[in-house]
Formats: C-alpha cells, structure tokens, sequence
C-alpha cells in the first residue's frame, strides 16, 4: 500500500495524444491527482526545470522526432536537474538487452514495454515509490543539499551491502567527485567496475583520474571502454574533455561530433561543440550546433547565453545582417529575465559592438569596444569576457585597433589567463590566431613562468617568504591564478616543514588567499567548454545556469 500516493505529482512524457490519454487515466484510477502531460523532450525539460514532479513516465522512442526519452534522463541526472527523490519510469515499445543495460547504468527507477496494463504500471510504479522510502534519508539528505551526509549514508549503506547496496555505491562514488575527493572516488568506482565490468563505473574511474590531473591513464580508460562501447555518448564527451585538456582540440571536436550524432537533442553537448567548432574556426559546424541549441531551449536552465553571442559572430563574419539583429533581440530578450547579471550585461554589450561595427559609425564602436576593454582588471572580468573582447578586437579594423591600446589590452589579458598550454591556445583561437596577437600572448605567458620559475629557484634555496612575496608582487598587478596559487602552496609548504615563522608568512598568505577569492573563480571556459575546481586548474565540467551564475553576475 502506497497511502501517500494520493499527494503525488506526475509528468507523462509521450508523442501519442491516444497513449497520454490512457496513461493519465490509469494514474488518475491510482489515485494520482495533479498530473501533466506533454509531447515533447523539449517541453518536460522544461516542466522539470520549473515545478516539482514526484512522478515521471516518459516514453523512450518519439517516432519522426529527433527526442529520445533516454538521453532526456541522462541529462538531467548528469546535470543534477532531477530531484533524486523523484520516481522515473521509462515506457518501450519493446525491450532490448542494450536498453537493459542502459537503463541500468542511467539509475532508472522501471522499464515498462507499452501498451501496458492499469496492473503492469502499478507493480512497476509501487516499487518503485517503496525503493524510494527505503532510501528515504539519503535522498532528502541530496534533495536538501546536505551532500556530507548523503554520502555517509550511501557509503554505510554499500559497504555493508544492505538493500540497493549497489546504487548507493555508485551514488557514493558521484558525491565523492563532487566533493573534490577523487582518489577516494576513484577506488569507489574501481570496485564496482570488477564484477560486471559495467562502462559506467569505468568512466567514473576516468572521471576521477582526471581530477586527479592523471590524463594520461584516464584516456586509457576511455579507449578501453570505447572499444567495447562505441555508441556510448558519455565516453565520447569525456573523451572530448580529455582531449581539450591535451589542447587536441581538432581531435576533441570530433569527439563531441560523434557524441552529438549519438544525442542530438542533448542541448548541452549542442552547446559545447557549437562554442569548440566556433574557436576552431568551423563556422558552419558552429553555426548547425548553436542554432539547435538555441531551438531545443533557451527557456532551459541549461541554455548558455554564451551560444547567443557567439552565434551573433557568426552572422556578423557571413555578413547576415537580419541575423545578427535577431541575435541580439533574443540576447536581450534573455538578459531581460536576469536584469542584475553583469555577465549577461556583457555579453549584451559584446553584441552591441558588433551592431555598432556593421551599420557604424566606426568612431563609437571602437570607443565602447574601448569601454569595455577597460574593465579588464575587474574582479569579475573572466577567462569567457576575455575571449569575447579578443573575438571582438579581432573583428575591428585594423587601422583602429593601435590608437585604441589593442596591444595594452591583449597583454593584459595574456598576463591575467596564462595559467597554463590549454588556455592559451583558446585565447589565441579566439583572436582567430592572428600574428601579433600570438605573439603578444606567446610572450605575456613566457612572463608568468618567468615569474613562477625564479619564485620556485628561492623556493628551493630556503628563501619561501622572498619567493611568495615575489609571486604576490606580481599578483597583485595581474590577478594570475597560477602564480596565486603557486604563493600558497610554497608558502603552507615552508609553515608544514618550519622553514619560516608564521608572523612572517601568514600575513602574505592571507593576501593571497583574498586574491585567489576575488579573482580566481570556481567557473571558467576553455573553448566554451565550462570547467570547475578550486581554481582554473580544476578538470571537472559543471553547468553555468542563470541561477548559478547569471544572477550572481559572475
């Protein structure tokens, strides 16, 4: 008996107007009495993202229809836009050994071939619902955002293999990611890869390696699986993330080709390859991904606005003057939603330039493209707003760009980003690798391992206050994650090892950390590609959605 039943939510997700008929008939017989209906991926996304659902029966197959109800899952578990809470049914019309399997390996909660009986759902959903309350505190604990707790429960749970002792395990080895606790992930996952050699458990090894900067082992493990698997979407975008890492940026965007012909109504994997085929310098590629993204949702709270400027670069280069304008009416449009984001501010303000640099005068664009240029040494001024500018001086005249400190600015903007190879490929793409951009950058990033290098040689000839405050000297001028980073980790080294006293390193260390905090945020691009960790060292991807980022104006 399910006596709670009566207060639940559903969503049906179904292309037939005769199957969600019957299927809202036979939860209304259930006792069910707010229920949903829609016909399209597109719109339960939507529905899910919006209101609260305890319930969701979505068929797998949409004949004529690019939607698969199976990646619409994957989706939002991958980007946690499904309260674990809620019970996900998928409806077949016929049942295969991969769709088993698949269905195993996404955490679906029943797979029911239709057309099904009022009795066939009702088993199916019942179970389902009691699975639920037998894993009742660890699914509030996540649906809360207590991720501490989750874990110790799921942890206790699959160690001492109680009910679901293998769902809780995979559960534990997701929140240890999240948690920046990769080895321990890692290990977590190794284990429940040895029984069934299951691809999902082998790709969060992958996962955990590359957090761990293992890249090398990681794509190991990702042939090994593709080997096996190569109709796999998700290892085809890790395997695009390890290859970006790499800076193989031709080879990493046929990864996300491959993954987006495999889940072509996945908006994120539309959104990645669309930015990465843009900075590779493939317009039309670009362009297909892009456009889709932006007809598969930007009412999504996974729409990136970022597809909307790059796509206004687009029509701006092919000259598509109605285009751009429509670009820009939908960017403002969205920007409407979010009045206090300054980065969406921003991106306004970018596709404004190019309006200014086609219908003119040329005087004032280059003026506002000054504008905005000059808060290049803001706090908030990030790795995407960077990328943006150089895309825009890149398509100024260039008799403009030397009276207008084009050189100063890309500078700059090399001494601020040059963290590493990865990064500084993608400024380079995003000037559309123009020579003396290159250069500039080329020179800007030998600067900072300059820097980092003498600091280290102090380092290691037991002067670690002379070196931190070298690295800060230089911090402080050009806010570089790398040599930020680099001051704390020779600094609480020599505190660990007693080779300086605290009253003279802590004040510097303390400073630092106020730097790395202001500046050095926990989201950045690498070719459109959004990445998290404690600072842009980190390998793991996350979303940039309106609430997360946009209204906070990072």
């Amino acid at each position: 008996m399910d006596r709670e039943i009566h207060k639940a939510r559903a969503l049906i997700v179904e292309p037939q107007t005769s199957m969600r008929n019957v299927l809202s008939a036979q939860l209304r017989d259930l006792g069910i009495g707010h229920i949903t209906a829609v016909q399209r991926t597109h719109d339960a996304r939507l529905a899910l993202e919006h209101g609260s659902f305890d319930i969701v029966l979505c068929s797998r197959e949409f004949e004529g229809m690019p939607d698969n109800g199976q990646e619409l899952l994957d989706e939002l578990r991958r980007e946690n836009q499904l309260p674990y809470s809620t019970v996900f049914i998928m409806l077949c019309s016929r049942v295969t050994y991969h769709q088993v399997v698949e269905a195993a390996e996404s955490a679906l909660d029943g797979l029911v071939v239709r057309p099904c009986t009022a009795t066939a759902l009702e088993a199916r959903l019942l179970e389902a619902r009691k699975r639920k309350r037998e894993l009742g505190p660890i699914l509030q604990a996540l649906d809360e955002g207590n991720e501490q707790a989750g874990l110790v429960l799921a942890m206790k749970r699959w160690t001492t293999q109680q009910p679901y002792a293998s769902w809780c395990g995979r559960l534990a080895g997701e929140l240890l990611l999240r948690l920046a606790r990769p080895d321990e992930a890692r290990k977590v996952f190794e284990t429940l890869a040895a029984p069934a050699d299951a691809a999902w458990a082998w790709l969060g090894v992958a996962r955990a390696q590359m957090a761990m900067g293992q890249l090398a082992q990681a794509q190991q493990v990702v042939q090994k699986v593709l080997a096996t698997e190569p109709a796999n979407a998700d290892v085809h975008d890790l395997e695009g993330r390890l290859l970006i890492e790499q800076c193989q940026f031709d080879r990493a965007l046929e990864s996300y080709r491959r993954a987006c012909e495999i889940t072509p109504s996945c908006l994120l994997r539309n959104q990645h390859a669309g930015a990465l085929a843009f900075y590779q310098g493939q317009a039309e590629d670009a362009n297909v991904w892009l456009e889709r993204a932006v007809s598969l949702g930007a009412q999504s709270k996974l729409f990136d606005a970022l597809s909307l400027a790059l796509l206004a670069m687009l029509r701006h280069d092919a000259h598509d003057m109605s285009g751009l304008r429509a670009a820009a009416a939908q960017l403002a449009q969205y920007r409407a939603r979010f009045s206090g984001s300054l980065r969406l501010q921003r991106l306004e303000q970018s596709v404004g330039v190019l309006m200014a640099l086609t219908h003119g005068p040329l005087d004032a664009a280059v003026a506002r493209l000054r504008a905005i240029s000059a808060c290049a040494h803001d706090d908030a001024f990030d790795l995407e707003a960077a990328n943006l500018l150089l895309g825009l001086w890149a398509r100024a005249p260039a008799g403009c760009r030397v009276a207008a400190g084009h050189e100063n600015f890309v500078r700059q903007v090399g001494l601020r980003f040059s963290t590493g190879r990865a990064i500084t490929e993608v400024l380079m793409a995003a000037a559309r690798r123009e020579e003396s951009v290159v250069d500039w950058l080329q020179e800007s990033q030998q600067a900072v391992g300059a820097v980092a290098e003498q600091a280290m040689e102090r380092s290691l000839a037991g002067d670690a206050p002379a070196a931190v405050a070298l690295l800060l000297a230089d911090a402080r001028q050009h806010f570089n994650a790398k040599l930020i980073d680099l001051a704390l980790a020779i600094g609480r080294r020599a505190l660990a090892q007693g080779n300086a006293s605290v009253e003279v390193l802590q004040p510097a260390l303390d400073e630092a950390l106020q730097l790395q905090t202001r500046t050095c945020r926990v989201a950045n691009h690498i070719a459109g590609i959004q990445r998290t960790g404690r600072s842009p060292g980190g390998l793991q991807l996350r979303t940039r959605t309106p609430e997360t980022a946009d209204a906070t104006g990072t």
